[in-house]
């Protein structure tokens, strides 16, 4: 079996991984227009070369607090069937390769809302990549 290739970032301190080929593209933006109404998880809607890009806050989605944005906030794209949408994260990591066979059962300490979000757990040389499902953290935006 062939090793998988992970686009990496953090949320609330913990290592996330998404396969680089659901990952479209990974930017820091600061002016997002605000959703009246939308969900807590709806950080705004953001023009990126003329198509209208929804940013979803993947701190609220994992069940942790929002945090207040100062500056650019890291976006990373992805693709989903149908469109492009926005996972706001923390800060932007390293593109990492890993064999599957590595891959952990998620760790029962985890709970709350991420535990539906992520697939598998990685152990890395210094720390824990739990790999997230990119569709259901976007599904979060139909909530």
């Amino acid at each position: 079996m062939s090793s998988v290739r992970y686009a990496t970032f953090e949320v609330a301190g913990q290592l996330f991984g998404l396969e680089v080929g659901e990952v479209q593209e990974v930017l820091a933006f600061s002016e997002y227009t605000p959703v009246p109404l939308a969900p807590g998880h709806v950080g705004g809607l953001f023009n990126l070369r003329g198509q209208v890009i929804a940013a979803l806050d993947l701190r609220v989605r994992l069940g942790e607090p929002a945090q207040e944005r100062t500056g650019p906030a890291m976006n990373v794209i992805v693709r989903t069937d149908d469109e492009s949408v926005s996972l706001l994260v923390d800060r932007i990591g390293d593109v990492v390769e890993l064999e599957p066979s590595a891959a952990e059962p998620i760790p029962d300490t985890l709970s709350g809302p991420a535990r539906e979000l992520i697939t598998a757990a990685f152990p890395l040389a210094d720390r824990l990549m739990l790999a997230l499902d990119a569709r259901a953290a976007v599904r979060g935006s139909e909530a």
